[in-house]
């Protein structure tokens, strides 16, 4: 099976400061749309994978956050690229739930749900959490340098051996390329 998993804020639009709390402030990063449509053409199952705990802290709800998920369907349509899913946490960091990324329990429920082992899937995050999860379910976790994956870079310890690329565009066009351009 072809799958790929995409982390959200930083991986295919730009982040927020808290949360994106409207559809209106969901701006896709340049050329990610168009990297999804790639890999749908390629024949790519895609899942996102994300926290979203501005609806535990009331700063967003689901229907809001359905809202923003249809607007980033809506222009993936528009380009041929389809997201087969979106797995969600709503919860807090204080809440302290297994489904938060950096834990896994998204990603183990996605196992699940396909039936299938992640081991050696590609995982495409901006963030140490990302690199973490992915590492829990033997996944093959990418790093972008958008979003706040430059910051990641700088700070975190413990991505030796990371593929790391400038954005989801670039990783796209190594991937269905087998160019090897990160470094």
């Amino acid at each position: 099976m072809k799958l790929i998993l995409l982390g959200r804020d930083g991986v295919i639009n730009q982040p927020a400061n808290s949360c994106i709390k409207s559809p209106q402030e969901w701006i896709p990063i340049k050329g990610s749309l168009e990297a999804i449509a790639q890999l749908s053409r390629a024949g790519y199952r895609i899942v996102v994978i994300t926290n979203q705990p501005g609806i535990g802290d009331g700063e967003l709800d689901i229907r809001t956050l359905n809202s923003i998920h249809e607007k980033m369907h809506q222009q993936l349509n528009v380009l041929g690229g389809t997201i087969e899913s979106i797995l969600f946490c709503p919860h807090r960091v204080e809440d302290n739930c297994d489904c938060r990324i950096p834990r896994a329990g998204l990603l183990l429920d996605l196992q699940i749900r396909l039936n299938i082992s992640l081991l050696n899937i590609p995982f495409v995050g901006d963030s140490i959490a990302d690199v973490q999860a992915a590492r829990e379910v033997n996944a093959a976790p990418i790093l972008v340098r958008s979003g706040y994956g430059e910051d990641t870079l700088s700070h975190a310890s413990g991505l030796d051996g990371i593929p790391v690329y400038n954005n989801l565009s670039e990783y796209t066009a190594q991937l269905l390329t087998g160019a090897q351009t990160g470094s």
